[in-house]
This record gives structure tokens, sequence and C-alpha cells, in this order.
């Protein structure tokens, strides 16, 4: 996420401000321009979701937003635990909007395109049965997991070292990219290689991956558990710590972070000025990858520091580089 200043007084604001704290004036974020920008400046409207949801997102007609026109379905105002997690999984919604945008990936809602276009159901478990998942471009989210408790009682219960809201959208609809993407295009057959036959059946992969107890031996090769269960759940898992990676990296570079030390004979190349930002083109993922690496060494000792668990706690084996290299080349090549 890049830094943002006010247009006003030139105040640093961040990516969910609706007014400059320094100055007063309003803000809004417009997406044709990638920026926040204040009202007085402007002749877009609020979204018509600001004042029910916090969204500061602006548009053209007053109405709702290009990011909350991709909410298909949300709870009903009655719903007040529904609507307090819709509000936080709309937020998570809008970085990830942002981030597609950035790196110039479609994101064509189902209004636009009624079988392949993309489209979220938010739907809280309170009411009904909910799973989590992706079918052909219609993204299930359950609301519940905007709730904290529910949310680490899942994670523990799965034994997942990770598991946050924006984790599963960016799982989800890296799901949608795997078939807008990468599925009959030049691309597959490099796919099979790297993450196996995605013609396998994947209700039997699933059913055999809960059936066997985990006995580790994904990790030299998956950036996960889930990973290993079937080819699609691999390039999901991956696309998604593609995109947590090129987030952080970006947000560091824009905040100026460098990584100097500690001063130590240590295998890793230390004198790291967190600069990435490799959208351009597809030969500098080694940049990438040696930023992230130093960077998310120091990230983790902070966390610690503060009494927390790593706040990347996985291991990118050369296996599960070759596979984010590949991620890579496909998101660079589209743009």
């Amino acid at each position: 996420m890049r830094a943002f200043a006010c247009d006003n007084c030139r105040s640093l604001i961040f990516f969910e401000n609706d007014r400059c704290f320094t100055c007063g004036h309003e803000q809004g974020y417009d997406r044709s321009v990638g920026a926040l920008v204040s009202l007085d400046h402007t002749s877009l409207e609020r979204c018509a979701n600001a004042d029910l949801i916090g969204c500061n997102w602006l548009t053209k007609s007053g109405g709702l937003c290009e990011c909350c026109l991709l909410t298909r379905t949300r709870p009903a105002d009655t719903d007040l635990a529904g609507m307090a997690a819709w509000r936080l999984t709309e937020a998570a919604k809008r970085r990830l909007a942002y981030q597609l945008d950035h790196l110039k990936l479609p994101t064509t809602p189902r209004t636009e395109d009624p079988e392949k276009g993309l489209a979220f159901d938010l739907l809280s478990s309170a009411q009904q049965n909910v799973i989590t998942g992706h079918a052909d471009g219609v993204i299930t989210i359950d609301l519940a997991e905007g709730d904290d408790p529910h949310r680490e009682a899942m994670r523990v219960k799965l034994a997942e070292p990770y598991r946050t809201m924006l984790g599963h959208l960016r799982h989800e609809i890296g799901h949608w990219y795997w078939q807008v993407l990468v599925d009959d295009t030049p691309f597959i057959d490099r796919f099979r290689d790297l993450f196996g036959d995605d013609r396998e059946s994947y209700s039997d992969a699933l059913q055999e991956h809960y059936g066997k107890p985990d006995d580790n031996s994904w990790a030299d090769t998956h950036v996960s558990h889930y990973a290993a269960a079937h080819p699609w759940e691999d390039w999901a898992e991956t696309f998604a710590h593609y995109l947590h990676i090129r987030d952080t990296t970006e947000t560091a570079s824009w905040y100026g972070l460098r990584v100097d030390g500690p001063s130590l004979d240590l295998a890793v190349s230390w004198d790291a000025e967190i600069r990435v930002d490799p959208v351009e083109d597809v030969e500098n993922f080694d940049e990438l990858a040696r930023s992230w690496i130093a960077l998310k060494l120091v990230l983790n000792q902070l966390n610690r520091s503060m009494g927390k668990d790593d706040l990347y706690p996985f291991t990118l084996t050369p296996a599960v580089l070759d596979k984010l290299r590949f991620v890579h080349v496909v998101v660079t090549s589209h743009r």
C-alpha cells in the first residue's frame, strides 16, 4: 500500500481515511487516479455505503462505488452482527481491489459478464450454513471470519499458522484468476509442471487430504499444508502469498524502510533497501524475493519483541519460490 498525502495540507493520511485529521478536509478514494482526494477538489460523490459501512470510495453517480458493486449479496439491515462483520469485510475488500488495480489485474463484475464475471456473496453463518469458497467467479465469504474469536478458534482447529479476512479474499480470488489467467492459456503446461495436474478429482483430493494426519511431508514443496490438497489450492495459496508479499514490500518501500543488519556473518545479504515495486517486467522477481526474505526476518523479530507470533510464519523453499516466480510471470505478463 502506498503512502497517501492530503491534497490540501500535504499531511500523511491513510487508505482508510475519510478526512484529513490535520486540516479537517473530507477525503475520498478516487479509483480512476488511485489516490485519496479532497472532496473540495473533485466533482465525485461519496459511495452510497459511506454512512452504512464506512466506505470511503467515491463515485460519479452518487450510488455504490465500483468496489461495493462487486458485492452481490450482503446481510440484512436487521442482522446487526452480520452488518458489523460486513463492514470489516468490505474494508478488506477495498484493500484487495486497490492492489488488483495496482497490478492491473481484471476485476470484471458479474453485472457486465454474467457467466464469468466477479461477484462476492458475503453471508452470515449466524443465519445459515456458509462455506467460504469460489465457484466460477462467485466468491462466498463467511462473515463470521470477521469476528476475531471465531477466526482464531478456526485457525487453531485447522492448525493454521495464519488466518485473516484479507487472506481469505486473496486466496479465493486466486481461484478466479487461475480460470482467467492460466486455464486454457499457454501457461497451463508450465502450471502442471510446477503445481500438478489440475484435472485430478478435486473432491477425492480433498477427502484424502483431510483423511490423513499432517506429517509435514508437504513442507519442502508447498507454502502451506492446505496447498498440498490439490493443484488448484496450491495455486490459490501461492497466489495469496504473492499478494501478501507484494503489498508488504510496497508499503515498506513507500515508507523508505531499509534492512541493514545485524552485522553478523550470515548467508543473508542484509544491505537491503526495500525499494521494490516489481510490476513493470518479469525479470525482477529475484529482487522482490531478496527484499521480502530480509524484511520478513525483521518483521518476525519485531512481532516477537511485542510477545506476538511471527507476522509471516512460512518458509519459502526453492520449490515454493519457483511457484511464486510463476505467479509473478503470469501477473506481469498479463499487464
